[in-house]
């Protein structure tokens, strides 16, 4: 477990300091509660990869410039690098392990990441999707320069952007025709 100090010695300046004291906190993670014993100071990124155990979410850059720890907080992205695990209890969670199904099948905005060759070393993916995700799921569909908004705060050192923009206006339209093509029936 990293809680990044966690493992300092307790002995500062030869005077024995009794850590925080860890609390019980129940986290909402993809539709399931979980109760972790964390310090005051655990980060949310932390709390997901280290006490629920789910790694999708990836540690960065520990400074919100990256994006890749971006997770759903109440169908709102955020950094979790950012948060405490104690300012997220009672609120919904959603990682990366929530995109696709449990049968392997792909989102459809993993499968518009895929068709159009929207990752290359895929480190930044998980928060590039999830930030991807609450545009895809809201009512009114973002145009290019709104999804290049929205992407602004995840960092990618590969693709050059322009693919994953294409893979979130790919998947949008692929909605908005089945959307379409539901009503028509």
């Amino acid at each position: 477990m990293s809680d990044r100090g966690d493992d300092v010695s307790e002995e500062s300046n030869g005077t024995a300091q009794a850590s925080a004291a860890r609390r019980a906190v129940a986290l909402i993670v993809n539709g399931r509660e979980h109760v972790v014993q964390v310090e005051p100071r655990t980060l949310l990124v932390d709390a997901i990869r280290d006490h629920v155990g789910l790694t999708g979410t990836h540690i960065g850059c520990d400074s919100t410039s990256c994006g890749a720890c971006t997770v759903l907080l109440d169908d709102r992205p955020v950094k979790s690098c950012t948060l405490f695990a104690v300012q997220a209890e009672g609120s919904r969670l959603r990682t990366v392990e929530s995109v696709g199904s449990d049968d392997g099948t792909l989102h459809p905005l993993q499968q518009a990441f895929e068709d159009e060759f929207a990752f290359q070393c895929g480190y930044c993916t998980a928060g590039m999707l999830m930030s991807s995700l609450a545009m895809y799921e809201r009512d009114d569909p973002p145009d290019r320069g709104e999804i290049r908004r929205c992407l602004v705060g995840n960092l990618c050192r590969c693709t050059g952007y322009e693919s994953i923009v294409d893979a979130v206006e790919l998947a949008v339209t692929r909605r908005g025709a089945a959307d379409q093509e539901a009503e028509a029936r």
